[in-house]
């Protein structure tokens, strides 16, 4: 019967990781920043109405918030999907 802790340290062996997002990690952090922003903003609209009833000014700070989401969404889409079509209509040169 083999002893596990002999393959721990074969199943936990990895790459050094020293706490430092890589370069990529944070060009996709940078690229998905205007979501975020607007995810914040839509959070912090809703929060602020939890414990009472949303007057007209809350009302609509929510839908603007709910608004710059949708767009943040739909331009983050369309940039991915423009990156995707650039890189796969190269071709060869």
């Amino acid at each position: 019967m083999k002893s596990i802790a002999a393959l721990q340290a074969a199943v936990t062996a990895a790459a050094p990781f020293d706490g430092e997002p890589s370069d990529a990690e944070l060009d996709a952090i940078e690229v998905e920043s205007p979501l975020i922003l607007a995810e914040v903003a839509l959070l912090d609209a809703q929060i602020m109405t939890i414990d009472r009833t949303p007057n007209e000014l809350d009302a609509r700070r929510i839908r603007r918030a709910r608004r710059r989401v949708l767009a943040a969404r739909r331009d983050l889409a369309n940039r991915t999907a423009a990156d995707r079509d650039a890189t796969v209509s190269g071709g060869a040169a």
